[in-house]
């Protein structure tokens, strides 16, 4: 029931699809999802800029891997993957909150993005791959996080950070 005087907009009627209330409308929705990148976000940027200057060279997002690592180093056969905390769920973070709507939708998003996280670590081990995780918090400390990255590209073959 519309009152006289109001103005119903186009998208009211989108903001209690599926019984659930969003604040926008589909199409703004869509481009802010759109907006989520899975690769060259700001986090991998930075550490790439650092070991950039670092005076070290690398391939990025190599198809021919499993799971297309961020920062590859073929010679070294080490791959680095730069992980965002909500997306990942990394554990004790305060970055990695829950969503309060939709809560079993983002439980089993999360969890497929987890087991596929694990996944592709695992495949790259056993294809004789180094693998290093590097969470979007612990480039709060880009020096720091840069040692751990020069430390695992100086040792042999192992899984460090991982899930």
């Amino acid at each position: 029931m519309v009152r006289a005087g109001s103005v119903r907009r186009e998208s009211d009627s989108s903001l209690f699809s599926r019984g659930r209330l969003d604040t926008l409308s589909p199409q703004k929705r869509s481009e802010l999802m759109a907006r989520i990148r899975t690769k060259d976000t700001e986090p991998e940027l930075r550490l790439r800029r650092w070991l950039h200057a670092q005076g070290l060279r690398y391939r990025l997002h190599d198809t021919a891997l499993p799971g297309r690592p961020d920062i590859v180093f073929p010679s070294r056969k080490k791959v680095v993957f730069v992980h965002g905390c909500f997306w990942h769920r990394h554990d004790n973070c305060g970055l990695a909150t829950h969503p309060k709507t939709r809560a079993e939708f983002w439980r089993a998003k999360f969890a497929s993005n987890v087991a596929r996280d694990r996944a592709k670590e695992a495949a790259l081990l056993a294809a004789g791959w180094g693998v290093l995780i590097v969470w979007q918090c612990e480039l709060d400390d880009l020096k720091r996080i840069g040692r751990r990255v020069l430390r695992f590209l100086d040792r042999g073959r192992t899984s460090t950070g991982g899930l």
